[in-house]
Order: C-alpha cells, then sequence, then structure tokens
C-alpha cells in the first residue's frame, strides 16, 4: 500500500505550481488564524490553478459549520479538516450539510486516552500531531508515536515529518497520509526542492 501525501499551507500562485508539479495527492488552505492563512478569494484563486486530481483540504479551528460546508458545496475546497474542539454533533451538522466531501478530525496528541477517545470520531479520517497548550495548530515537532501504532481508523500523520524521518514514519505507522508543512518550507514559504524530495521519499516507501 502506498502513504498519500497532504502538503499543508498553500496560499500562493508559487505553491500551486509545486503541487501541480509534484502531484500530492492532498493540499491544505488553512482559513483558521495562522500565518499561513488564506481568505476565501485567495483560496478560491489557487484552487482553479490546481491540478484537478489533488484534493483541497479547508483547514478550520471552531468554524460555523454552515461556513466549512458553503466551501465545499461552492468547490473551493473538497475535504474538511477540524482542528479545534468540534464533537460528534458538530461533525453530524456539517455532513448534514455537505453535499460532498470527507471530514478530517485532528488529535492533538498527549496521551493515549486522547487517542483512544479519537477512534470513536465520526470523522471519515483522524489526523494526529502533537500537543501544544499554547495554539491548535501544528508545531512543526514529533510526539511520541508508540501512542498511534494500533491505531485502526485511516490517518493523517502530522508533526515534525520531514526527509530524514519519513521513511521510519511510514515503516512503523503505516498512516493514511502523511501531512507535511514546515518541513517543505524556506524562511517561510513553500520551497520546490524539499517539496519534491519529500514527495520522492514517500513514492519510494511501501508497506
Amino acid at each position: 500500500m502506498n502513504t498519500k501525501i497532504k502538503i499543508c499551507g498553500i496560499r500562493r500562485f508559487e505553491d500551486i505550481e509545486y503541487v501541480n508539479e509534484g502531484r500530492p495527492e492532498y493540499i491544505g488552505f488553512v482559513f483558521a488564524k495562522s500565518r499561513r492563512q488564506v481568505d476565501i478569494e485567495t483560496a478560491k484563486k489557487l484552487k482553479k490553478r490546481l491540478n484537478p486530481d489533488i484534493q483541497a483540504v479547508g483547514v478550520f479551528v471552531n468554524e460555523a459549520a454552515e461556513q466549512a460546508a458553503w466551501l465545499v458545496n461552492e468547490g473551493i475546497i473538497d475535504v474538511v479538516q477540524l482542528h479545534g474542539d468540534e464533537n460528534t454533533e458538530y461533525i453530524q451538522i456539517l455532513r448534514s450539510l455537505m453535499k460532498r466531501g470527507k471530514i478530517i478530525q485532528a488529535v492533538r496528541v498527549q496521551t493515549a486516552q486522547d487517542v483512544k477517545s479519537a477512534e470513536n470520531s465520526s470523522a471519515d479520517y483522524l489526523l494526529f500531531d502533537k500537543f501544544s497548550p499554547e495554539a491548535y495548530g501544528g508545531t512543526g515537532e514529533t510526539f511520541e508515536w508508540k501512542l498511534i501504532d494500533s491505531v485502526k481508523k485511516p490517518f493523517f500523520l502530522a508533526g515534525g515529518i520531514h526527509c530524514e524521518n519519513v521513511k521510519k514514519a511510514i515503516t512503523l505507522l503505516h498512516p493514511y497520509s502523511i501531512d507535511i508543512s514546515s518541513a517543505v518550507e524556506t524562511e517561510g514559504f513553500k520551497d520546490r526542492d524539499k517539496i519534491m524530495n519529500i514527495i520522492k521519499s514517500v513514492r519510494e516507501t511501501q508497506f
């Protein structure tokens, strides 16, 4: 089986050119407050230039379900990623409003209980990232991988994944997808060569 790839934090036309060349399965538009945040108009323009074989994921933190669903229904994004405190009721409402698309629920891993609770999520996929008390978003650091080594639900692995550890991560954990952002940046912006290098590493690794 091949692990898929998500390049998150896409916000410039250059970024779209890089991913269209590299062909990851997913890219991420961050709508939550972040230095990588994009507004709706920018995301719309970027999506028009994105290869249609690549799915655009919208990253939200405690966003109104109606707004997230609207972005899917308008074709600006294909997948919703929930990175806040959204619960089962929220996911039910969101799914009822969406005409299509999948839902990813992010889990900020601190303890084994965090992981156990997450496996009951009604989202289509989980996304595991390192817990930070300061923010909902990723830290760019790895967490204790053994906490998720028995997870059965398909998941995205985030948090400090880079060319030096990505093959080990895939071999040990068999994630549905790798999620990468800061590791493919130079001075805060997406770097074409880093994107190509990590995509090559993932494509060469199977389980």
